[in-house]
């Protein structure tokens, strides 16, 4: 054995032995996301809605914060259109993503957390949940799909 390989296996483990490994998320949420469909199971009746159809909602997340914008594609003439959006903090380990809502219209949703299970194949984030706001009476199971929106 040349003596050169035994003091290269000595460097390489003082090197990797003094640099911890980082861990890293293994999903990629930051970006703009366009949602596509929404399912809801509630009281066990499910809802599938599209949301390519009549309507936009997106949803923008960097290294801390979230925020979601929701509204209807085609403005109606009185001032009803329907506008929705909130945010807040958000806490990303492993697939374990965990919302933190500190804006939204309805204070009852306010200051609640939302835990959700996220996974990301190519350009599409599945985020599927329990939605529970005591307040507003929602107690629902939701799976949302959403797509990438790149930039150009």
């Amino acid at each position: 054995m040349n003596v050169k390989t035994p003091l290269l296996l000595l460097c390489l483990l003082c090197f990797f032995s003094c640099n911890p490994i980082k861990t890293k998320n293994t999903v990629k949420l930051i970006g703009t996301w366009q949602l596509l469909s929404a399912t809801t199971v509630e009281n066990g009746k499910t809802t599938e809605t599209d949301y390519t159809k009549g309507r936009r909602m997106i949803k923008i997340i960097n290294d801390t914060h979230f925020a979601f914008l929701n509204h209807q594609l085609n403005m109606p003439k009185d001032s009803s259109n329907h506008f929705d959006g909130g945010g807040g903090r958000y806490i990303l380990k492993g697939d374990a993503y965990t919302e933190f809502l500190e804006f939204y219209k309805d204070r009852n949703w306010e200051g609640k957390s939302f835990n959700f299970k996220v996974s990301i194949k190519n350009d599409t984030l599945i985020q599927t949940g329990v939605e529970k706001v005591e307040g507003a009476g929602i107690d629902r199971i939701i799976t949302e799909k959403y797509i990438r929106i790149k930039s150009n």
